[in-house]
Order: structure tokens, then sequence, then C-alpha cells
């Protein structure tokens, strides 16, 4: 997730839109016909961020709600294959923007940063498939953790009750329960994550779809530009914030951060003692 977020911000961010808002600054690259390319890289790992969400719903929902398949499903070998899978289709999925685009950028703030025929532009066909890559990313991840995230908060509540219910049974009193504890921390950290995701790529995706329609002729409603801006900037913030979030919340990671922020005072404390 932090490598796939990381690109983003350097493909998407850096690369994309820094030379549009200075876009004198940065003529030289009408002349590189490489954006096809660039546009190819920059929807993969945008995919590859938004997928590795919804493979973490996955995993988080298989840790929590079906024991009998986490032994083999939670593992290094496993996780390994599926980073694998997600990166490869993702690229795969992604192959139509480097015959749709040309090469040439267009340095403008628009869904499509590269330069387009006129036949793109009113092609139904181009329009149908791009419609598909809106619906596939982010529409049916938004589907997907959902779902996941309504069973997995099911079966926490059921499982507690009971849970609960035996413990205040066979002792007599409710006490203390480290792993119930664990779980709701579990899922607080899923509904966060994925909360996070889907507030900041709904409205990118939907001005995105309007914005298709809209060249194709469906001109039925009229969206300001700055709503644009803002998907723009929200779904950004979301490749950061998911990792971020995702960190700060291990206890592991909060005392690796504690370690790190004293040892430059540790040779002090040990001069003075």
């Amino acid at each position: 997730m932090s490598v796939a977020d990381l690109l983003v911000i350097i493909l998407d961010l850096i690369l994309r839109h820094i030379p549009i808002v200075y876009w004198e600054q940065f003529r030289f690259l009408w002349s590189i016909p490489v954006c096809n390319i660039h546009a190819v890289l920059l929807y993969t790992v945008t995919d590859c961020s938004v997928w590795f969400t919804v493979t973490f719903t996955i995993d988080r929902f298989v840790a929590i709600c079906c024991q009998k398949l986490k032994s083999k499903y939670c593992s290094e070998k496993t996780a390994g294959v599926v980073v694998g899978t997600v990166s490869v289709l993702s690229c795969l999925k992604n192959i139509f923007w480097y015959f749709m685009l040309t090469g040439q950028y267009w340095l403008g703030n628009n869904p499509w940063f590269c330069d387009v025929t006129e036949d793109v532009y009113v092609s139904r066909v181009w329009g149908t498939i791009e419609f598909l890559h809106n619906i596939l990313t982010p529409g049916l991840p938004f589907v997907v953790i959902l779902m996941l995230n309504a069973l997995t908060v099911r079966h926490i509540l059921v499982s507690s009750r009971v849970r609960r219910r035996l413990r205040a049974h066979s002792s007599g009193k409710c006490r203390r329960d480290p792993e119930m504890e664990s779980r709701r921390k579990s899922i607080i950290l899923l509904l966060v994550i994925s909360g996070n995701f889907i507030l900041l790529w709904v409205m990118l995706m939907a001005y995105s779809i309007w914005w298709r329609m809209w060249r194709l002729g469906y001109r039925s409603v009229y969206l300001a530009r700055f709503l644009q801006e803002l998907g723009f900037i929200l779904q950004l913030l979301s490749c950061c914030t998911n990792t971020a979030i995702y960190t700060v919340t291990q206890t592991q990671f909060r005392e690796q951060l504690k370690n790190v922020l004293k040892y430059p005072f540790t040779p002090i404390v040990k001069f003075i003692q």
C-alpha cells in the first residue's frame, strides 16, 4: 500500500499536476512523446493503490470472520501472490490508455492529461471502455469494501454478544477481555481506512463519469469546474492518509517511532547519569 501510494504521488502530483500548474516552465514536454506511457504507469499504480485497499479489507475479513481459512490465507506467501496478481492485472487493465491517448502532453487539468484525437472524443467505443474503467476503479471496490465491512461488523457484534454471555456465565461477572478489545481495534482500523478511501474517491469518480458523458453529448446536468479540482485533491489525499492511518495505529510502529525520537537524546541522558 505504501509503495503504491508513493508512486501515485510521484507520477500524479509531481510529474502530472506540477507541470500543469507551471506549464510555461514545462513547455519542453510538448516535444517529448511519452505521455501515453506516463498515463499507463499512472493509472496502473492508481489501480494498485485502490485494489491494495480492497485486499487489505479482504485480509481483515478473513482474519476476523473466517478462522478456518485464516491459517491458510493469512501468510506471507499468500500476500506475495495477491500483491503480484493485483499488480499484473492492473497493468494489463490499463494498457488501453496507450492506444487511446497520444504521446503528446496536453498540460491541461482534465481527466485526460494527454492529447487525444477527435475520434476518441466522440467515439462511443472508447467512451464505453473509459466508463468501464471508472466502474472497475473505484466503483467496484466501493461495493466490495461496503459489503465486506457490513459482514465483518455483523460478525464482530454477534461474536461479542456470545463471548460476553459465555464469560459471564462461567465467571459470574464480565471481566476485561483482551481478545475482544483486539477485535474492536481491528474493526475500527478497517472502517477508518475503507471509509476514508470511499469518501475521498467518490467525488473524482462521479466527475470523471460526468465529464465523459458530457463529451459524448449527454448534457442534462452541469457540474462546476472546481468540483474536479476538489476531486483531484481528495484523491491524492487518499493516497497519503490510508498508509499513515494504518501505520500510526499499530502499537509496534508507535513503539519504534518512540525509540527513534528518543535515540538522539540517549547519549545525553547516559552522560548526565
